[in-house]
């Protein structure tokens, strides 16, 4: 019976995964969430899985919460809360497995203390690995626990190294399904909406990660995280788009042999792979074979999408300016959610505060923490500035039909 406990256990990642422990009560059990601000969410999955411990962000949240499973009967919960609380959910004795599912920084402390409690991680987070990777890495090595990727891309990557060695290995190819705007002319992006950019062709997801997708710099961070996760340089690791999202990712190997895998575009199965490596276990997620018509492949646009190329000049500089590029890309993102700036703005915030991080090379969580805290205050400025010296927002197609 393994162990499991989830960071984001409210979030769509936590949600498949406990879909996965429902499907198989034999093999896994539930024992520590971390479940954010989702109160509601959160007392209804105490309620169900009764774990160890569950932690929320705020405190009057987990006090409500306490309050809410004591008058149900459930006195025996711990609840926690804030960055304290999901540490001691990842690091909870009896806990063998974790999925850090948390979107951005805000969970990386608690998984990086899993990983030096010894406990395997499921990383579903790839903000962790582009802000630390190679710290989280190296503490793994330490521990001789696995980093094992939930991201169907890198997830997809491990399987098909399975059928061969890292130093036979010529190119990682990740594919991109180009997002909502593959077609769209370039002078059309500054009147692209909140809405239309949450309009992803092929995957449901948070809003931050879908409009990561539109601009493709989710793919540039799924690089950094392919860097480190595999220990291959930037220059061997290539971006296609693939619009049917078919194929997850492949690997070319030195004699010119390439292994693909794909499946349904369903998030359990990575997370079932993950949870049960280096065992394969029967599920019913089955990719219809015999309705495969065509597979498309294209080069990504550089020009189109910058944030790409953003990414993979981080990826190359390394330390600091993958921790910048995370962040100004979280700041500008919410901005453009919020209708501060435009959405062919969110590049320039990001390689603005590229271009004014000092590089070096953090050798601490503390440390990644800072550098993260700074470029957002310049990623805020950027802000500040780019609002004012544009036009006003698109109104999204919603308040149109409202006469908004």
């Amino acid at each position: 019976m393994k162990q499991i406990a989830i960071l984001g256990s409210t979030g769509s990642i936590g949600r498949s995964t406990l879909n996965i422990v429902e499907s198989y009560p034999e093999r896994f059990s539930v024992i520590a969430l971390a479940a954010g601000r989702n109160l509601e969410s959160a007392y209804e999955q105490a309620k169900r899985w009764k774990p160890k411990i569950i932690s929320l962000a705020s405190e009057p949240d987990a006090q409500q919460l306490q309050s809410r499973l004591k008058r149900y009967g459930l006195k025996n919960i711990e609840v926690a809360h804030g960055p304290a609380g999901a540490v001691r959910v990842t690091t909870h004795p009896e806990v063998d497995f974790v999925v850090s599912a948390i979107v951005g920084v805000a969970g990386l402390e608690a998984t990086y203390e899993a990983v030096k409690a010894g406990k395997s991680v499921g990383l579903a987070n790839k903000e962790c690995m582009v802000a630390a990777g190679e710290l989280l890495v190296a503490e793994a090595q330490r521990q001789g626990k696995p980093l094992l990727p939930i991201d169907s891309e890198h997830n997809a990557i491990h399987q098909c190294l399975r059928g061969g060695r890292l130093e036979e290995v010529e190119r990682i190819w990740l594919t991109a399904s180009g997002g909502p705007f593959l077609n769209t002319p370039k002078s059309a992006f500054a009147s692209i909406t909140v809405e239309q950019a949450l309009n992803h062709p092929t995957w449901k997801m948070g809003q931050r990660i879908t409009i990561d997708s539109a601009t493709l710099m989710n793919k540039g961070f799924e690089v950094i995280e392919a860097c480190r996760l595999f220990g291959i340089p930037p220059q061997k690791v290539q971006v296609i788009v693939h619009p049917q999202s078919t194929i997850h990712s492949m690997v070319e190997f030195v004699d010119g042999s390439i292994l693909a895998q794909f499946s349904v575009t369903d998030m359990r199965l990575p997370i079932l792979y993950a949870l049960t490596y280096p065992e394969r276990i029967p599920s019913e997620l089955r990719f219809p074979v015999m309705d495969l018509r065509h597979l498309d492949f294209s080069p990504p646009d550089l020009k189109k999408f910058p944030c790409l190329s953003l990414a993979y000049e981080a990826a190359e500089a390394g330390g600091s300016l993958p921790i910048a590029l995370n962040a100004a890309d979280e700041v500008a993102v919410a901005a453009f959610l919020e209708g501060s700036i435009r959405f062919d703005k969110i590049p320039e915030v990001i390689q603005a505060v590229l271009s004014e991080t000092e590089r070096r090379n953090p050798e601490s969580i503390k440390e990644v923490l800072l550098t993260d805290e700074e470029a957002r205050q310049t990623a805020h400025k950027w802000v500040q500035r780019l609002s004012r010296s544009t036009s006003l927002m698109p109104r999204t197609a919603s308040a149109i039909r409202h006469g908004e």
